[in-house]
């Protein structure tokens, strides 16, 4: 079994440390971190492996890691606090606060639909560079002239990376602030968490890589979850796929995301650099009831679409921003009807259950093959939910 594997570890949960380290054995990880709190207790918090696979820099207690779109949690608790504040109707037309958006037919749109990927507009219908995506404002812009490729509510698909911009407007035009600024100055100041990383942060990160990249279905076509796998892999491989068209659009250009211009920018559907423990701080504090009133997140937690989607080509559900267990967001048998969270690309996750009190991050560097969801991901979570008993 692997020695790299550092930090805590509960006797309960030692599941959780197993599986973790077979995974390094396995080659399956280059650096990675796993957190986890039963309540307010931290029962995991574990990290191993190379931070930087150029230099060898070996991944320590605070090393940040990008999280992609499990960023998009965060964005939407942002949305909710201000809907919970009185900012805006949740369920009342966007156009009351953001009158530009109204045109090609958007009129009908609601801020539900902007959070639960419904609104239609998945990706940007003209190249868009990552120095434009610095500016949030402009990508909104452009989201407001833009025609829907549905009928916003009619039909759902995933929002990749138009939809920070979109539940981001939310934040920026109501509270005047950027959803990373909103977020650091509401509830994650006590975090080792960042959506617009300051550059001693960025220089401390992990660097992402697909260098020795592994299957996120490396168990095969026998399980069901390495089916989907496959099926989500093949749709993000094919450049002519709606999938393909929303993921790579802004691109990150040189570094990919490990791009400063894109860390320091924060975007705010896939800017977040996290510690897992500090990730899973943020879903501790939530299922806890001290970033939204326990209503409020059961309200956020409801599916509001569930079933094909049409940018991931599989099913997936959603509540307002929060992922909801599907064939894209994996969670075992015991989960399905209480967890909520979100994936990112290449393998992370985190997850909040209230009713288990249960709140997981997990932060790869080395990316696995799927746009969403991940057997890593999936093993552990598996794990730390045996442990609860």
């Amino acid at each position: 079994m692997s020695s790299t594997v550092q930090g805590h570890c509960d006797p309960a949960f030692a599941a959780v440390r197993e599986v973790f380290e077979q995974h390094f054995a396995d080659g399956r990880e280059l650096g990675a971190a796993v957190a986890v709190y039963a309540g307010d207790r931290k029962v995991v918090d574990l990290w191993g492996g190379v931070a930087d696979h150029r230099t060898g820099r070996a991944w320590t207690a605070d090393t940040p890691c990008f999280g992609f779109s499990c960023t998009k949690a965060v964005t939407a608790a942002a949305a909710l606090l201000l809907a919970e504040r009185g900012a805006y109707e949740v369920d009342g037309p966007v156009t009351a606060w953001w009158p530009e958006f109204g045109e090609h037919g958007k009129d009908g749109a609601t801020a539900a639909h902007l959070l639960s990927h419904q609104v239609g507009l998945p990706a940007f219908d003209r190249p868009v560079s990552a120095e434009e995506a610095a500016d949030p404002k402009a990508l909104a812009d452009l989201l407001a002239a833009q025609k829907p490729e549905w009928t916003p509510g009619e039909a759902h698909g995933y929002h990749a990376l138009t939809y920070g911009w979109l539940a981001g407007e939310i934040v920026r035009r109501l509270s005047g602030r950027t959803v990373g600024a909103f977020a650091k100055e509401e509830f994650t100041g006590g975090l080792d968490m960042w959506i617009g990383a300051p550059d001693d942060v960025i220089g401390r990160a992990a660097k992402m890589t697909a260098k020795g990249r592994v299957s996120g279905a490396a168990d095969g076509p026998k399980t069901a979850a390495g089916d989907v796998l496959k099926r989500i892999a093949a749709a993000y491989a094919d450049p002519r796929s709606p999938m393909n068209r929303a993921l790579n659009n802004p691109h990150p250009g040189k570094g990919g995301y490990n791009n400063p211009v894109v860390l320091r920018a924060g975007w705010p559907s896939a800017g977040v650099l996290a510690t897992a423990s500090g990730f899973a701080g943020f879903y501790r504090d939530l299922v806890a009831g001290r970033i939204l009133r326990p209503d409020t997140l059961r309200e956020a937690m409801r599916r509001r679409v569930s079933g094909p989607d049409r940018t991931l080509i599989v099913d997936s559900s959603f509540g307002l921003g929060f992922m909801r267990p599907s064939q894209t967001y994996f969670v075992p048998k015991r989960a399905r009807e209480t967890a909520f969270g979100h994936t990112g690309a290449g393998g992370s996750i985190g997850l909040g259950d209230p009713d288990a009190g249960l709140a997981l991050a997990y932060l790869p560097n080395r990316m696995g093959e799927q746009a969403s969801g991940d057997l890593r991901a999936f093993r552990l979570t598996e794990a730390a939910y045996a442990s609860l008993g």
